[in-house]
Protein backbone atom coordinates (compact mmCIF):
# COMPACT_ATOMS: atom_id res chain seq x y z
CA UNK A 1 0.00 0.00 0.00
CA UNK A 2 1.75 2.45 -1.39
CA UNK A 3 -0.12 5.56 -0.10
CA UNK A 4 -0.46 3.97 3.16
CA UNK A 5 -4.44 3.89 2.64
CA UNK A 6 -7.11 4.41 4.76
CA UNK A 7 -10.18 1.81 4.92
CA UNK A 8 -14.07 2.82 5.76
CA UNK A 9 -16.75 -0.14 5.96
CA UNK A 10 -19.83 0.09 5.80
CA UNK A 11 -22.58 -2.22 7.61
CA UNK A 12 -26.24 -2.30 7.17
CA UNK A 13 -28.71 -3.23 9.92
CA UNK A 14 -32.37 -4.19 10.49
CA UNK A 15 -33.22 -5.59 6.95
CA UNK A 16 -31.86 -5.24 4.10
CA UNK A 17 -32.33 -2.89 0.93
CA UNK A 18 -31.30 0.11 3.10
CA UNK A 19 -28.83 2.02 0.59
CA UNK A 20 -25.11 0.91 1.97
CA UNK A 21 -24.27 1.22 -2.36
CA UNK A 22 -25.65 4.82 -2.27
CA UNK A 23 -24.32 5.80 0.99
CA UNK A 24 -20.85 4.53 0.21
CA UNK A 25 -20.48 6.13 -3.44
CA UNK A 26 -21.75 9.02 -2.08
CA UNK A 27 -18.86 9.07 0.20
CA UNK A 28 -16.55 8.47 -2.26
CA UNK A 29 -18.06 11.13 -4.27
CA UNK A 30 -17.41 13.54 -1.21
CA UNK A 31 -14.19 12.23 -0.93
CA UNK A 32 -12.73 12.80 -4.46
CA UNK A 33 -14.26 15.99 -4.90
CA UNK A 34 -12.17 16.60 -1.78
CA UNK A 35 -9.03 15.66 -3.84
CA UNK A 36 -8.58 12.09 -2.93
CA UNK A 37 -8.10 8.87 -4.91
CA UNK A 38 -10.75 6.45 -4.08
CA UNK A 39 -11.36 3.03 -4.85
CA UNK A 40 -14.63 1.20 -4.12
CA UNK A 41 -15.27 -2.90 -3.22
CA UNK A 42 -18.51 -4.89 -2.51
CA UNK A 43 -18.23 -8.08 -0.05
CA UNK A 44 -20.93 -10.47 -0.86
CA UNK A 45 -21.66 -13.17 1.62
CA UNK A 46 -23.40 -15.65 -0.67
CA UNK A 47 -21.08 -18.82 -1.60
CA UNK A 48 -22.07 -18.02 -5.56
CA UNK A 49 -18.52 -17.74 -6.85
CA UNK A 50 -19.70 -14.22 -8.45
CA UNK A 51 -23.23 -12.85 -9.69
CA UNK A 52 -22.35 -14.57 -13.51
CA UNK A 53 -24.52 -17.39 -13.60
CA UNK A 54 -27.25 -15.94 -11.00
CA UNK A 55 -30.03 -15.51 -12.54
CA UNK A 56 -31.60 -11.63 -12.70
CA UNK A 57 -34.71 -12.36 -10.88
CA UNK A 58 -32.53 -13.70 -7.83
CA UNK A 59 -29.76 -10.48 -7.76
CA UNK A 60 -30.99 -8.24 -10.56
CA UNK A 61 -27.90 -6.80 -12.78
CA UNK A 62 -24.81 -8.36 -13.50
CA UNK A 63 -22.49 -5.33 -13.76
CA UNK A 64 -19.26 -5.74 -15.83
CA UNK A 65 -16.14 -3.62 -14.70
CA UNK A 66 -13.22 -3.04 -17.81
CA UNK A 67 -11.18 -6.24 -16.72
CA UNK A 68 -13.95 -8.33 -17.19
CA UNK A 69 -15.08 -9.33 -13.23
CA UNK A 70 -19.10 -9.99 -13.33
CA UNK A 71 -19.91 -8.21 -9.86
CA UNK A 72 -23.10 -6.99 -8.18
CA UNK A 73 -25.44 -4.27 -9.28
CA UNK A 74 -23.65 -2.02 -6.33
CA UNK A 75 -20.62 -1.43 -9.11
CA UNK A 76 -22.49 0.20 -11.35
CA UNK A 77 -23.80 3.19 -8.61
CA UNK A 78 -19.96 3.39 -7.60
CA UNK A 79 -18.40 3.78 -10.73
CA UNK A 80 -21.20 6.29 -11.98
CA UNK A 81 -20.66 8.28 -8.48
CA UNK A 82 -17.08 8.22 -8.50
CA UNK A 83 -16.56 8.58 -11.95
CA UNK A 84 -13.41 5.42 -11.87
CA UNK A 85 -13.36 2.48 -13.60
CA UNK A 86 -13.12 -0.43 -10.91
CA UNK A 87 -11.48 -3.61 -11.55
CA UNK A 88 -12.16 -7.14 -10.53
CA UNK A 89 -10.54 -6.64 -6.99
CA UNK A 90 -14.05 -4.62 -6.03
CA UNK A 91 -15.84 -7.29 -6.21
CA UNK A 92 -15.81 -10.70 -3.36
CA UNK A 93 -18.39 -13.46 -2.54
CA UNK A 94 -17.78 -15.74 -0.05
CA UNK A 95 -18.09 -18.18 -2.54
CA UNK A 96 -14.79 -17.09 -4.22
CA UNK A 97 -12.81 -16.85 -0.67
CA UNK A 98 -13.90 -20.30 0.49
CA UNK A 99 -13.38 -21.71 -2.84
CA UNK A 100 -9.89 -20.05 -2.78
CA UNK A 101 -9.20 -21.35 0.45
CA UNK A 102 -10.14 -24.85 -0.15
CA UNK A 103 -8.00 -25.02 -3.63
CA UNK A 104 -5.07 -24.12 -1.53
CA UNK A 105 -5.91 -27.18 0.76
CA UNK A 106 -6.10 -29.25 -2.00
CA UNK A 107 -2.61 -28.67 -3.09
CA UNK A 108 -1.10 -28.90 0.20
CA UNK A 109 -0.53 -24.87 0.59
CA UNK A 110 -1.34 -25.09 4.07
CA UNK A 111 0.97 -27.68 5.53
CA UNK A 112 -1.18 -30.17 6.63
CA UNK A 113 -3.15 -27.19 9.17
CA UNK A 114 -6.81 -27.87 10.41
CA UNK A 115 -8.63 -25.54 8.00
CA UNK A 116 -10.76 -22.88 10.11
CA UNK A 117 -13.16 -19.64 9.72
CA UNK A 118 -10.75 -17.74 11.84
CA UNK A 119 -7.95 -17.33 10.86
CA UNK A 120 -7.68 -19.15 7.15
CA UNK A 121 -11.27 -17.32 5.70
CA UNK A 122 -10.62 -14.37 7.34
CA UNK A 123 -7.20 -14.12 6.52
CA UNK A 124 -8.56 -14.68 2.76
CA UNK A 125 -11.27 -11.37 3.04
CA UNK A 126 -8.32 -8.93 4.56
CA UNK A 127 -6.53 -10.10 1.58
CA UNK A 128 -8.92 -9.20 -0.51
CA UNK A 129 -9.22 -5.85 1.45
CA UNK A 130 -5.54 -5.17 1.20
CA UNK A 131 -4.96 -6.17 -2.29
CA UNK A 132 -7.61 -3.88 -3.55
CA UNK A 133 -5.25 -0.69 -1.50
CA UNK A 134 -2.57 -2.31 -3.03
CA UNK A 135 -3.66 -2.54 -6.69
CA UNK A 136 -5.56 0.81 -6.61
CA UNK A 137 -2.97 2.93 -4.48
CA UNK A 138 -5.92 4.51 -3.45
CA UNK A 139 -6.15 7.21 -0.84
CA UNK A 140 -9.42 5.52 0.92
CA UNK A 141 -10.46 2.20 0.56
CA UNK A 142 -14.38 1.89 0.90
CA UNK A 143 -16.30 -1.60 1.18
CA UNK A 144 -19.31 -2.06 1.76
CA UNK A 145 -19.79 -5.37 3.34
CA UNK A 146 -23.43 -6.98 1.82
CA UNK A 147 -26.64 -8.53 3.78
CA UNK A 148 -27.12 -7.62 7.08
CA UNK A 149 -25.61 -7.46 10.78
CA UNK A 150 -26.70 -10.92 12.08
CA UNK A 151 -26.63 -12.82 9.32
CA UNK A 152 -25.04 -16.30 9.71
CA UNK A 153 -22.75 -15.50 6.07
CA UNK A 154 -21.95 -12.46 7.02
CA UNK A 155 -19.78 -13.20 10.30
CA UNK A 156 -16.49 -13.84 8.92
CA UNK A 157 -16.56 -10.39 6.77
CA UNK A 158 -17.04 -8.49 10.08
CA UNK A 159 -14.87 -10.15 12.15
CA UNK A 160 -12.33 -9.78 8.86
CA UNK A 161 -13.04 -5.78 9.07
CA UNK A 162 -12.97 -5.71 13.13
CA UNK A 163 -9.51 -7.01 12.45
CA UNK A 164 -8.38 -5.02 9.95
CA UNK A 165 -9.07 -2.04 12.34
CA UNK A 166 -6.92 -4.07 15.14
CA UNK A 167 -4.50 -4.70 13.03
CA UNK A 168 -4.31 -0.29 11.43
CA UNK A 169 -4.99 1.27 14.01
CA UNK A 170 -8.41 3.84 14.61
CA UNK A 171 -6.87 6.92 12.88
CA UNK A 172 -6.87 4.20 9.60
CA UNK A 173 -10.17 2.49 9.45
CA UNK A 174 -13.68 4.44 10.54
CA UNK A 175 -16.79 1.67 10.60
CA UNK A 176 -20.10 3.26 8.92
CA UNK A 177 -22.95 1.70 10.02
CA UNK A 178 -26.55 2.06 7.90
CA UNK A 179 -29.78 1.36 9.87
CA UNK A 180 -33.65 1.36 9.10
CA UNK A 181 -35.47 4.24 11.48
CA UNK A 182 -38.72 2.85 10.92
CA UNK A 183 -42.32 5.35 11.40
CA UNK A 184 -45.29 3.59 13.18
CA UNK A 185 -48.29 5.25 12.10
CA UNK A 186 -50.22 4.09 14.79
CA UNK A 187 -48.29 5.65 17.17
CA UNK A 188 -46.88 8.40 15.12
CA UNK A 189 -44.08 8.33 15.73
CA UNK A 190 -39.97 7.02 14.66
CA UNK A 191 -38.63 4.50 16.71
CA UNK A 192 -34.75 4.03 17.27
CA UNK A 193 -34.93 0.50 19.22
CA UNK A 194 -34.22 -1.34 15.60
CA UNK A 195 -30.90 0.86 14.61
CA UNK A 196 -29.87 0.21 18.83
CA UNK A 197 -30.20 -3.59 18.82
CA UNK A 198 -28.24 -3.17 15.35
CA UNK A 199 -25.06 -1.64 17.07
CA UNK A 200 -25.66 -3.58 19.62
CA UNK A 201 -25.34 -6.58 17.76
CA UNK A 202 -22.10 -5.03 15.93
CA UNK A 203 -20.83 -4.47 19.51
CA UNK A 204 -21.05 -8.26 20.53
CA UNK A 205 -18.80 -8.56 17.56
CA UNK A 206 -15.88 -6.13 18.68
CA UNK A 207 -17.21 -3.39 16.76
CA UNK A 208 -17.97 0.24 17.58
CA UNK A 209 -19.47 2.20 14.79
CA UNK A 210 -18.14 5.30 14.44
CA UNK A 211 -20.68 6.91 12.08
CA UNK A 212 -24.49 6.06 12.02
CA UNK A 213 -26.58 6.72 9.03
CA UNK A 214 -30.15 6.84 9.72
CA UNK A 215 -33.01 5.71 6.88
CA UNK A 216 -36.01 7.04 7.05
CA UNK A 217 -38.72 8.48 4.35
CA UNK A 218 -38.46 12.24 6.44
CA UNK A 219 -36.38 14.31 7.95
CA UNK A 220 -36.79 13.64 12.03
CA UNK A 221 -36.59 15.91 14.94
CA UNK A 222 -32.63 16.32 16.62
CA UNK A 223 -33.81 15.10 19.95
CA UNK A 224 -34.16 11.76 18.13
CA UNK A 225 -30.76 11.65 17.12
CA UNK A 226 -29.43 12.85 20.48
CA UNK A 227 -30.97 9.48 21.44
CA UNK A 228 -29.14 7.44 18.81
CA UNK A 229 -26.10 9.28 19.96
CA UNK A 230 -26.27 8.68 23.66
CA UNK A 231 -27.46 5.08 23.22
CA UNK A 232 -24.74 3.93 20.64
CA UNK A 233 -21.74 5.91 21.88
CA UNK A 234 -20.86 7.98 19.14
CA UNK A 235 -20.85 11.85 18.79
CA UNK A 236 -24.07 13.52 17.90
CA UNK A 237 -22.53 15.31 14.92
CA UNK A 238 -21.69 11.54 13.27
CA UNK A 239 -25.44 10.65 13.58
CA UNK A 240 -26.48 11.54 9.63
CA UNK A 241 -29.87 11.42 8.56
CA UNK A 242 -30.43 10.21 4.92
CA UNK A 243 -33.72 10.49 3.98
CA UNK A 244 -35.50 9.39 0.61
CA UNK A 245 -34.74 11.80 -2.15
CA UNK A 246 -35.88 12.35 -5.15
CA UNK A 247 -33.27 10.93 -7.09
CA UNK A 248 -30.04 8.74 -5.78
CA UNK A 249 -28.17 11.99 -7.16
CA UNK A 250 -28.85 14.21 -4.76
CA UNK A 251 -28.15 11.57 -1.44
CA UNK A 252 -24.05 13.09 -1.61
CA UNK A 253 -25.54 16.95 -1.33
CA UNK A 254 -27.71 16.09 1.77
CA UNK A 255 -24.60 14.02 3.02
CA UNK A 256 -22.55 17.08 2.06
CA UNK A 257 -24.96 19.35 4.56
CA UNK A 258 -24.18 17.30 7.27
CA UNK A 259 -19.95 17.43 6.79
CA UNK A 260 -19.80 13.72 6.53
CA UNK A 261 -16.64 14.49 4.20
CA UNK A 262 -15.25 16.17 7.19
CA UNK A 263 -15.66 13.73 9.56
CA UNK A 264 -13.99 10.80 7.74
CA UNK A 265 -11.39 13.38 6.98
CA UNK A 266 -10.63 14.28 10.43
CA UNK A 267 -10.73 11.01 12.10
CA UNK A 268 -8.68 9.39 9.17
CA UNK A 269 -6.21 12.49 9.82
CA UNK A 270 -6.16 13.18 5.79
CA UNK A 271 -6.02 16.90 5.73
CA UNK A 272 -2.95 16.92 3.91
CA UNK A 273 -4.09 15.34 1.30
CA UNK A 274 -7.28 17.07 0.60
CA UNK A 275 -8.18 20.31 -0.49
CA UNK A 276 -11.59 22.01 -0.39
CA UNK A 277 -14.73 20.15 -1.39
CA UNK A 278 -15.98 21.26 -5.09
CA UNK A 279 -18.80 20.48 -6.04
CA UNK A 280 -19.76 22.59 -9.09
CA UNK A 281 -20.18 19.67 -11.51
CA UNK A 282 -22.68 17.38 -9.49
CA UNK A 283 -24.38 20.85 -8.67
CA UNK A 284 -24.44 21.62 -12.75
CA UNK A 285 -25.97 17.82 -13.05
CA UNK A 286 -28.68 18.08 -10.15
CA UNK A 287 -29.73 21.35 -11.99
CA UNK A 288 -30.07 19.41 -15.26
CA UNK A 289 -32.35 16.79 -13.31
CA UNK A 290 -34.38 19.82 -12.15
CA UNK A 291 -34.52 21.68 -15.17
CA UNK A 292 -35.64 18.62 -17.32
CA UNK A 293 -39.47 18.44 -17.15
CA UNK A 294 -40.77 17.41 -20.38
CA UNK A 295 -41.22 14.22 -20.88
CA UNK A 296 -40.00 11.51 -23.59
CA UNK A 297 -40.93 7.70 -23.62
CA UNK A 298 -39.28 4.46 -24.16
CA UNK A 299 -40.56 1.39 -24.64
CA UNK A 300 -38.09 -1.16 -22.92
CA UNK A 301 -38.83 -4.68 -24.48
CA UNK A 302 -37.42 -7.17 -22.37
CA UNK A 303 -37.80 -10.41 -20.41
CA UNK A 304 -37.40 -9.66 -16.54
CA UNK A 305 -39.22 -6.48 -16.65
CA UNK A 306 -40.67 -7.62 -12.95
CA UNK A 307 -37.24 -6.68 -11.21
CA UNK A 308 -36.83 -3.29 -13.10
CA UNK A 309 -32.75 -3.64 -10.89
CA UNK A 310 -32.61 -6.61 -13.63
CA UNK A 311 -32.02 -3.72 -15.89
CA UNK A 312 -30.73 -0.71 -13.54
CA UNK A 313 -28.00 0.27 -15.63
CA UNK A 314 -29.93 0.75 -18.85
CA UNK A 315 -32.30 2.77 -16.83
CA UNK A 316 -29.71 5.23 -15.43
CA UNK A 317 -28.05 5.70 -18.89
CA UNK A 318 -31.32 6.44 -20.05
CA UNK A 319 -32.02 9.12 -17.36
CA UNK A 320 -28.85 10.51 -17.67
CA UNK A 321 -28.71 11.01 -21.57
CA UNK A 322 -32.65 12.68 -20.94
CA UNK A 323 -31.23 14.99 -18.13
CA UNK A 324 -28.44 15.95 -21.17
CA UNK A 325 -31.22 16.61 -23.32
CA UNK A 326 -33.45 18.71 -21.02
CA UNK A 327 -35.84 15.82 -21.00
CA UNK A 328 -37.23 13.20 -18.53
CA UNK A 329 -37.64 9.51 -19.69
CA UNK A 330 -40.39 8.08 -18.94
CA UNK A 331 -39.98 4.18 -19.17
CA UNK A 332 -42.74 2.21 -20.79
CA UNK A 333 -42.15 -1.85 -19.77
CA UNK A 334 -43.25 -4.76 -22.37
CA UNK A 335 -43.04 -8.17 -21.70
CA UNK A 336 -41.33 -9.79 -24.85
CA UNK A 337 -43.41 -12.56 -24.51
CA UNK A 338 -46.65 -10.87 -24.76
CA UNK A 339 -45.47 -9.76 -28.24
CA UNK A 340 -46.80 -11.48 -31.43
CA UNK A 341 -47.08 -10.09 -34.97
CA UNK A 342 -50.50 -10.46 -34.40
CA UNK A 343 -50.81 -7.86 -31.31
CA UNK A 344 -47.13 -5.70 -31.95
CA UNK A 345 -49.03 -2.65 -33.51
CA UNK A 346 -51.53 -2.82 -30.71
CA UNK A 347 -48.67 -2.71 -28.15
CA UNK A 348 -45.72 -0.43 -29.76
CA UNK A 349 -47.62 2.09 -32.43
CA UNK A 350 -47.41 5.01 -29.33
CA UNK A 351 -43.85 4.06 -28.83
CA UNK A 352 -41.70 7.20 -29.42
CA UNK A 353 -38.50 4.73 -28.98
CA UNK A 354 -37.87 1.07 -28.23
CA UNK A 355 -35.15 -0.71 -26.60
CA UNK A 356 -34.18 -4.31 -26.27
CA UNK A 357 -31.94 -4.89 -23.49
CA UNK A 358 -29.34 -7.96 -22.81
CA UNK A 359 -29.88 -11.42 -21.93
CA UNK A 360 -29.93 -15.09 -21.95
CA UNK A 361 -31.85 -17.82 -22.72
CA UNK A 362 -34.86 -18.17 -25.63
CA UNK A 363 -37.52 -16.83 -23.46
CA UNK A 364 -38.83 -13.86 -24.80
CA UNK A 365 -36.85 -13.79 -27.94
CA UNK A 366 -39.31 -14.13 -30.64
CA UNK A 367 -41.11 -11.05 -29.65
CA UNK A 368 -38.13 -9.05 -29.35
CA UNK A 369 -37.37 -9.94 -32.82
CA UNK A 370 -40.79 -9.04 -33.59
CA UNK A 371 -40.23 -5.75 -31.72
CA UNK A 372 -37.07 -5.24 -33.59
CA UNK A 373 -38.53 -5.73 -36.72
CA UNK A 374 -41.57 -3.00 -36.21
CA UNK A 375 -39.10 -0.25 -35.00
CA UNK A 376 -36.56 -0.77 -38.53
CA UNK A 377 -40.58 -0.95 -41.05
CA UNK A 378 -42.14 1.83 -39.26
CA UNK A 379 -38.96 4.36 -38.84
CA UNK A 380 -38.90 4.14 -34.66
CA UNK A 381 -35.81 5.15 -32.63
CA UNK A 382 -34.18 1.83 -31.81
CA UNK A 383 -31.62 0.89 -29.77
CA UNK A 384 -30.38 -2.85 -29.14
CA UNK A 385 -27.88 -3.98 -26.19
CA UNK A 386 -26.24 -7.11 -27.01
CA UNK A 387 -29.14 -9.52 -27.02
CA UNK A 388 -31.01 -6.64 -28.38
CA UNK A 389 -28.53 -6.47 -31.62
CA UNK A 390 -28.74 -10.06 -31.93
CA UNK A 391 -32.35 -10.39 -32.58
CA UNK A 392 -32.05 -6.91 -34.62
CA UNK A 393 -29.94 -9.05 -37.01
CA UNK A 394 -32.21 -11.99 -36.96
CA UNK A 395 -35.02 -9.87 -37.84
CA UNK A 396 -33.19 -8.19 -40.97
CA UNK A 397 -32.21 -11.94 -42.09
CA UNK A 398 -35.80 -12.70 -41.78
CA UNK A 399 -37.55 -10.13 -43.29
CA UNK A 400 -34.92 -8.90 -46.16
CA UNK A 401 -33.34 -12.01 -47.27
CA UNK A 402 -36.38 -14.33 -46.57
CA UNK A 403 -34.79 -16.78 -44.51
CA UNK A 404 -37.63 -17.43 -42.24
CA UNK A 405 -35.92 -19.91 -39.70
CA UNK A 406 -33.35 -17.54 -38.93
CA UNK A 407 -32.19 -17.47 -34.97
CA UNK A 408 -29.24 -18.27 -32.59
CA UNK A 409 -27.74 -21.84 -31.69
CA UNK A 410 -28.52 -19.98 -27.83
CA UNK A 411 -31.90 -20.32 -28.92
CA UNK A 412 -32.10 -23.87 -31.58
CA UNK A 413 -29.25 -25.91 -31.72
CA UNK A 414 -30.17 -27.60 -34.85
CA UNK A 415 -30.93 -24.25 -36.50
CA UNK A 416 -30.26 -24.66 -40.35
CA UNK A 417 -29.68 -20.54 -40.30
CA UNK A 418 -27.23 -19.84 -37.77
CA UNK A 419 -26.97 -15.95 -37.72
CA UNK A 420 -25.31 -16.60 -34.36
CA UNK A 421 -23.20 -18.79 -33.20
CA UNK A 422 -21.31 -20.26 -30.28
CA UNK A 423 -18.01 -19.54 -32.43
CA UNK A 424 -15.43 -18.90 -29.76
CA UNK A 425 -14.11 -21.92 -28.90
CA UNK A 426 -14.55 -22.40 -25.62
CA UNK A 427 -16.31 -25.04 -22.84
CA UNK A 428 -19.73 -25.39 -23.78
CA UNK A 429 -20.53 -27.75 -20.97
CA UNK A 430 -19.39 -25.05 -17.20
CA UNK A 431 -21.28 -22.12 -18.20
CA UNK A 432 -19.36 -20.06 -15.44
CA UNK A 433 -16.38 -17.90 -16.58
CA UNK A 434 -17.12 -18.61 -20.07
CA UNK A 435 -18.22 -15.46 -21.90
CA UNK A 436 -16.40 -12.71 -23.60
CA UNK A 437 -16.00 -10.19 -20.93
CA UNK A 438 -14.55 -6.76 -20.44
CA UNK A 439 -13.23 -4.19 -22.62
CA UNK A 440 -12.51 -4.73 -25.84
CA UNK A 441 -11.77 -2.04 -28.80
CA UNK A 442 -14.53 -1.64 -31.68
CA UNK A 443 -13.18 -0.08 -34.72
CA UNK A 444 -16.14 2.37 -36.43
CA UNK A 445 -16.27 2.16 -39.89
CA UNK A 446 -15.91 5.96 -41.58
CA UNK A 447 -18.65 7.89 -42.35
CA UNK A 448 -21.50 6.05 -39.90
CA UNK A 449 -23.43 7.01 -37.48
CA UNK A 450 -21.46 4.95 -34.97
CA UNK A 451 -18.62 7.09 -35.97
CA UNK A 452 -20.41 10.30 -35.70
CA UNK A 453 -21.71 9.24 -32.42
CA UNK A 454 -18.63 8.45 -30.72
CA UNK A 455 -17.18 11.35 -32.49
CA UNK A 456 -13.64 8.91 -32.93
CA UNK A 457 -12.54 5.96 -34.85
CA UNK A 458 -12.66 3.61 -31.92
CA UNK A 459 -15.44 2.59 -28.91
CA UNK A 460 -14.23 1.11 -26.06
CA UNK A 461 -16.86 -0.51 -24.36
CA UNK A 462 -17.63 -3.23 -22.15
CA UNK A 463 -18.79 -6.83 -22.95
CA UNK A 464 -20.85 -9.99 -21.56
CA UNK A 465 -21.86 -11.86 -24.22
CA UNK A 466 -21.33 -15.90 -25.63
CA UNK A 467 -22.92 -16.10 -28.89
CA UNK A 468 -21.53 -13.72 -31.82
CA UNK A 469 -22.20 -12.92 -35.71
CA UNK A 470 -22.31 -15.23 -38.07
CA UNK A 471 -20.63 -12.41 -40.39
CA UNK A 472 -19.24 -15.40 -43.45
CA UNK A 473 -22.74 -16.53 -44.11
CA UNK A 474 -24.87 -13.55 -43.58
CA UNK A 475 -23.03 -10.13 -43.76
CA UNK A 476 -22.43 -9.54 -47.51
CA UNK A 477 -26.20 -10.35 -48.04
CA UNK A 478 -27.61 -8.37 -45.46
CA UNK A 479 -25.25 -5.72 -46.66
CA UNK A 480 -26.61 -5.68 -50.07
CA UNK A 481 -30.03 -4.70 -48.67
CA UNK A 482 -28.69 -2.01 -47.19
CA UNK A 483 -28.00 -2.80 -44.09
CA UNK A 484 -24.10 -1.45 -42.65
CA UNK A 485 -22.04 -3.10 -39.85
CA UNK A 486 -20.28 0.02 -38.88
CA UNK A 487 -18.13 -1.61 -36.11
CA UNK A 488 -15.84 -4.77 -35.89
CA UNK A 489 -13.69 -6.27 -33.09
CA UNK A 490 -10.51 -6.21 -35.46
CA UNK A 491 -8.33 -8.85 -33.23
CA UNK A 492 -10.83 -11.47 -34.14
CA UNK A 493 -12.85 -10.49 -37.31
CA UNK A 494 -16.32 -9.94 -34.63
CA UNK A 495 -18.54 -7.83 -36.18
CA UNK A 496 -19.79 -5.48 -32.96
CA UNK A 497 -22.80 -2.93 -34.48
CA UNK A 498 -25.04 -2.96 -36.93
CA UNK A 499 -27.45 -0.27 -38.26
CA UNK A 500 -30.11 1.22 -40.79
CA UNK A 501 -28.93 4.39 -43.11
CA UNK A 502 -31.44 6.51 -43.43
CA UNK A 503 -33.41 5.39 -40.40
CA UNK A 504 -34.34 7.89 -37.79
CA UNK A 505 -31.72 6.25 -35.40
CA UNK A 506 -31.14 2.64 -35.52
CA UNK A 507 -28.14 1.28 -34.30
CA UNK A 508 -27.80 -1.97 -32.08
CA UNK A 509 -24.30 -2.61 -30.12
CA UNK A 510 -23.05 -6.45 -29.10
CA UNK A 511 -21.75 -4.75 -27.00
CA UNK A 512 -22.88 -3.19 -23.51
CA UNK A 513 -22.85 0.77 -23.36
CA UNK A 514 -25.20 1.27 -20.13
CA UNK A 515 -21.84 0.47 -18.08
CA UNK A 516 -20.04 3.14 -18.89
CA UNK A 517 -22.42 6.43 -18.82
CA UNK A 518 -21.75 8.35 -16.02
CA UNK A 519 -23.71 11.59 -14.32
CA UNK A 520 -22.72 14.49 -17.12
CA UNK A 521 -20.97 12.14 -19.70
CA UNK A 522 -23.92 10.05 -21.06
CA UNK A 523 -22.72 7.10 -23.55
CA UNK A 524 -22.83 8.00 -27.13
CA UNK A 525 -25.30 5.51 -28.07
CA UNK A 526 -28.13 6.45 -25.45
CA UNK A 527 -27.44 10.20 -25.83
CA UNK A 528 -27.54 9.60 -29.71
CA UNK A 529 -30.98 7.30 -28.97
CA UNK A 530 -32.78 10.31 -26.78
CA UNK A 531 -31.92 13.07 -29.21
CA UNK A 532 -33.18 10.91 -31.98
CA UNK A 533 -36.54 10.64 -29.96
CA UNK A 534 -36.12 14.44 -28.86
CA UNK A 535 -36.07 15.75 -32.41
CA UNK A 536 -38.73 13.31 -33.41
CA UNK A 537 -40.95 14.44 -30.45
CA UNK A 538 -40.01 18.18 -31.45
CA UNK A 539 -40.73 17.95 -35.04
CA UNK A 540 -44.43 16.64 -34.65
CA UNK A 541 -45.22 19.65 -32.34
Amino acid sequence: MKKNSKFVFVTGGVVSGLGKGITGSSLGLLLKNSGLDIFMQKMDPYLNIDPGTMSPFEHGEVYVTNDGGETDLDLGHYERFIDTNLTKQSSTSAGKIYADVLEKERKGEWGGKTIQVIPHITDAIKAKIYEGAETSNADVVITEIGGTVGDIESQPFIEAIRQVRMEQGKENVLFIHVGLLPYLSASKEYKTKPIQHSVKELLGMGIQPDVIVTRSDKPVEQDLLKKISLFCNIPEKNVIQNTNAETIYEVPLELEKQNLQDIVIDQLQLQDRTHKLDMTDWNNFIKKIKNSTEEIEVSIVGKYIDLPDAYLSVIESLKIAGYDNDRKVKIKWVQAEDITPDNVDSILKDSQGILVPGGFGSRGVEGMITAASYARKNNIPYLGLCLGMQVATISMVRDLLGKTQATSTEFDAQTSEPVFDYIRGVDKENIGGTLRLGNQPTKLLKGSLAEELYQADTAHERHRHRYEFNAPKYREALEDKGVLFSGIFEEKDLYEIVEIPGHKFFIASQYHPEFTSRPNKPNPLFNGFVKAIKADQDAKK
